[in-house]
């Protein structure tokens, strides 16, 4: 049989582990919102401009 102590270590550790997860999960569907890469009114002349499809 497992002792008292030995079980609740094991069930903060599985606590701690799976509310760790849920807060990773809500930030990254808080995380950074879409921006445009190159906004209006950028160069094209620019070295890392997007190339113009033929």
């Amino acid at each position: 049989m497992v002792s008292s102590t030995q079980q609740f270590e094991r069930i903060r550790r599985r606590k701690k582990t799976t509310s760790g997860k849920r807060n990773k999960r809500e930030l990254r569907r808080i995380g950074t919102p879409a921006f445009p890469i190159h906004p209006e009114g950028y160069s094209a002349s620019a070295a890392d401009a997007k190339r113009k499809k033929a």
